[in-house]
């Protein structure tokens, strides 16, 4: 049986190879955004944070702004759930690139919250290849679900599954910048179990 292993226990050497996996990750994710979008997009150094549940809406710049937030669960050799976080503005601004059409005041259309998916499906995909390279762990997302809504609400969801297990998340900051800034944060949500099964893959 697997050991179990919280993030107070995670070595040093382990959260290098974290932060590494934040700099693959982002610039995959960045590459793959620039192919989609047809367009140059350029990144600034992700920032890679071991965070208590309960800091992660301040980090994002507070629990009532209005963001959208595509969720997967994660299952093969690793199980849990991945989150890719993005601003409103910064959604609308990368669909609008996407699809050649203003968003209007009122929020998405069905076509535009399709296209959002895709694009969320594409940036987790990148984070995801990245973490099965380096540890060579087959992990399988499920069909992206996608909310628009207060922060707060978006992360009640994986709060429902932390409250019980009341550890710390990886949260990776990407800031890319097109003609404008866009601030997007990828939260990584394995279980306890799967931590272990990282380590040992690490070969730490």
């Amino acid at each position: 049986m697997t050991e179990r292993i919280s993030f107070q226990q995670v070595t040093t050497e382990y959260y290098d190879v974290l932060k590494e996996l934040g700099n693959i990750g982002a610039g995959n994710a960045t590459t793959a955004l620039a192919q989609m979008l047809q367009c140059k997009v350029d990144m600034k150094v992700p920032q890679v944070r071991l965070l208590n549940f309960n800091e992660v809406g301040e980090v994002m710049g507070g629990e009532e702004q209005i963001v959208v937030g595509i969720y997967l669960a994660v299952e093969g050799d690793i199980t849990g759930s991945i989150m890719f976080v993005l601003e409103q503005n910064a959604g609308k601004a990368l669909v609008e690139k996407l699809m050649g059409v203003k968003t209007d005041d009122e929020g998405f259309t069905e076509l535009q919250i399709s296209a959002m998916k895709e694009i969320g499906n594409i940036i987790t995909g990148a984070y995801l290849n990245s973490l099965s390279q380096i540890t060579n762990l087959k992990i399988l997302p499920s069909v992206p679900d996608l909310s628009i809504d207060m922060l707060n609400a978006i992360l009640s969801v994986p709060a429902i599954e932390f409250g019980i297990m009341g550890d710390q998340i990886l949260l990776i900051q990407t800031q890319f910048t097109d003609e404008v800034d866009l601030n997007g944060y990828f939260i990584l949500m394995p279980d306890l179990e799967s931590y272990a099964k990282m380590l040992t893959a690490l070969g730490l």
